[in-house]
């Protein structure tokens, strides 16, 4: 009997011990999850960024005649693009 009741116990407290350990990696896989959104959208807006600050390049460019045929040519499908979008937001206001 004694040697039953030693087993028990030390399971008892084994259990105990993963228990805790299952909090606590919880708690981490949360704060790990909460960080990678915040990463994810820090990274979000580092694009938006990047992608303004491009866009200011490739306009400066193009007002001081620094672009090549292939740059112009894509500069003006961005423009047209533009353009279209405009005309199509245009015809949805008036509907």
């Amino acid at each position: 009997m004694m040697e039953t009741e030693v087993q028990l116990k030390r399971i008892h407290g084994k259990l105990q011990q993963l228990l805790k350990e299952n909090s606590l990696l919880q708690k981490e896989n949360s704060q790990l999850k909460t960080d990678l959104r915040d990463a994810r959208k820090q990274i979000a807006g580092q694009q938006e960024s990047f992608d303004n600050l491009k866009q200011q390049v490739d306009i400066l460019k193009y007002t001081h005649g620094d672009l090549d045929g292939t740059d112009k040519k894509e500069f003006e499908k961005k423009i047209n693009s533009y353009l279209k979008e405009i005309d199509r937001c245009i015809i949805l206001l008036s509907q």
